[in-house]
């Protein structure tokens, strides 16, 4: 019987900056006591490593496998876009996107020990961002996008539609792409997130000297702006008027990845 769960070796990784396997090891060794993991962890010569996690990875590489009616999408995150565009580099990301299409997501894992030697010859913080397989259904088509630059993918986009066909799915994930939409339905976003940004437009309607009648109309329509920025469905296709919901009449979107350098 495990005496530690994920999110323990997940904590342990976060504090020390680790590799998965290591943090495993060290809870077993340790029966699961964090502090006695940690330590043997320091004593294993990981304090370089856990150094390298405080600092920022926002550069990186996307990469992005599909085989029929699935894909896979990996993001390896780095600290300079020097690092991410070497070709030792992307050669990883890919090598990981092929693997979590044909094995699945967990089977990045495997390949740990690789991410963290990357990360001591480039001595930088990399590590996995994103990690995503879709399956489309039965019946449904899958459509990708990679944009690439410098020879490394910075945006990657994977949408599952009902409906439409191959064209128009297209369209919707290079719109995903210029766009960067968070969710699908605004439904999706939590409700709290939703009434915190409610009160905060109606402070600033407030602020401005606008008459109170006029007040709940105005934080509608700008909460509905609020909403078009990160809500797939009701932005406005590649800026335009015409929002993707209205473009896709009949059909629908299922779902949607997307990984991008830089967010």
């Amino acid at each position: 019987m495990s005496l530690f769960t994920a999110q323990d070796v997940k904590a342990l990784r976060q504090a020390t900056g680790a590799g998965m396997m290591d943090c495993k090891r060290a809870l077993t060794e340790s029966d699961g006591d964090m502090e006695a993991a940690t330590q043997r962890l320091r004593e294993k010569g990981m304090a370089k490593a856990a150094a390298r996690s405080d600092r920022v990875s926002e550069q990186g590489a996307v990469a992005l496998a599909t085989d029929g009616n699935a894909a896979a999408l990996v993001e390896l995150r780095c600290e300079t876009d020097f690092s991410a565009k070497a070709g030792d580099f992307t050669a990883l990301a890919d090598e990981l996107a092929q693997l979590v299409l044909v094995e699945g997501e967990e089977a990045v894992g495997a390949r740990q020990a690789a991410i963290e030697d990357l990360g001591l010859a480039k001595k930088e913080n990399v590590h996995l961002g994103q990690v995503v397989r879709v399956q489309a259904a039965e019946g449904n088509i899958l459509d990708t996008y990679l944009h690439t630059q410098d020879g490394r993918g910075t945006s990657a986009v994977v949408v599952e539609a009902r409906g439409v066909g191959q064209e128009l799915a297209h369209e919707v994930a290079l719109h995903i792409a210029f766009a960067k939409p968070t969710v699908l339905h605004r439904d999706d976003i939590d409700a709290g997130e939703v009434e915190r940004e409610r009160i905060a437009l109606t402070e600033m309607t407030k602020a401005e000297g606008k008459p109170e009648q006029a007040w709940d109309k105005i934080v509608t329509g700008r909460l509905r702006a609020w909403y078009a920025e990160r809500v797939l469905l009701e932005q406005g296709m590649f800026g335009e008027k015409e929002t993707v919901q209205s473009r896709l009449g009949e059909g629908a979107i299922v779902r949607f990845e997307l990984a991008a350098i830089g967010s």
